[in-house]
Order: structure tokens, then C-alpha cells, then sequence
């Protein structure tokens, strides 16, 4: 498996969107991201949210997938009980010659170092509960199952890490 110090964190920019956009419109992506030129606006319309942090995600210098991470707010109980200082994430990698080799829970678990080293308490994440190849990623990067609910967005495994 790929090493967390490999992979770096960079902010997305507006010159970023169009590779998003691409990205998005991968088969391995669309099946569980919505409309991709929806998703990129609203990347976008994050921008000045002081919640909101968009990263385009390198390994080894090379741009290769998407993390945004969200803080929840205080009367936000949608993921339970809770920390106050948490966190949610979501993610894809966008070139599909990196899926299934170990990245997604590599980069996942250099993320959940960075933030927790600033002092976040749990990390929370929602996949489809039919995504079985992300589900065993972030069981691979500390994530365990809590519930399922069914969102706004369709039904939700609901998964949580916690500092330790």
C-alpha cells in the first residue's frame, strides 16, 4: 500500500475546475457523484465558505483525486452524537488508473493525520451502502459503520474515525 507521506493537499483554484469537471465525468466517478458540471459549480459556490475546504489531492507531486472536508455545525446532528470539533469528508480519485491500488485509503489516512493534528476529534463520511469498493477503503483507513440512514442524497452508510 502507498505510503500517507506520499500524498499532499492543495487547495483547489478556479484554473482546477475543468480537470474536476473531467474527473467527475469518469464512469468510476459519475455512478456515484451527481451531475458533473452541478458538482463542479457547487465546488465552486464553496469557495467562500469559511466551512468548506476543497483539496486537489497529489500523490508523489501528481494531481489525482478530490477531497472537501466540512465542518458540522454545531446544530447539526445528522451524524449523531458527536464531537464538537468534527469533520466530514468526501472524496474520489479521478484518474482511474490509480483506483484499487491502495490510494484511496492511503490518502484517506494522511488527511485524517493532518486534521487531527489540528485538533479535530472524529472525521464522518457517508457512502452509498451499495459502494462496497469505497466502504472497504475506509474501513482500510480506521472508518467504522454506525448506522444507515437514508438522506437527502439517498440512503447512506454512516461512518465515523476518531482521533486516538
Amino acid at each position: 500500500m502507498p505510503t500517507a507521506d506520499l500524498y499532499t493537499f492543495r487547495p483547489v483554484t478556479a484554473d482546477e475546475l475543468p480537470m474536476l469537471e473531467r474527473w467527475l465525468n469518469a464512469p468510476h466517478v459519475r455512478r456515484w457523484w451527481g451531475e458533473p458540471a452541478k458538482e463542479v459549480a457547487g465546488i465552486a459556490e464553496d469557495f467562500d465558505d469559511p466551512a468548506m475546504a476543497s483539496f486537489i489531492v497529489l500523490h508523489a507531486g501528481t494531481p489525482f483525486a478530490y477531497l472537501q472536508s466540512y465542518r458540522i455545525a454545531a446544530d447539526d446532528f445528522s451524524f449523531g452524537d458527536r464531537p464538537d470539533r468534527t469533520v466530514g469528508i468526501d472524496q474520489f480519485i479521478g484518474l482511474a488508473d490509480m483506483v484499487g491500488i491502495g490510494h484511496g485509503p492511503a490518502m484517506i489516512d494522511a488527511f485524517a493525520a493532518k486534521v487531527f493534528d489540528e485538533g479535530v476529534e472524529r472525521i464522518v463520511l457517508d457512502p452509498h451502502p451499495d459502494n462496497a469498493h469505497a466502504i472497504r477503503a475506509y474501513e482500510k483507513a480506521g472508518f467504522h459503520a454506525f448506522d444507515q440512514r437514508m438522506t437527502e442524497d439517498g440512503p447512506a452508510l454512516m461512518m465515523a474515525r476518531d482521533r486516538c
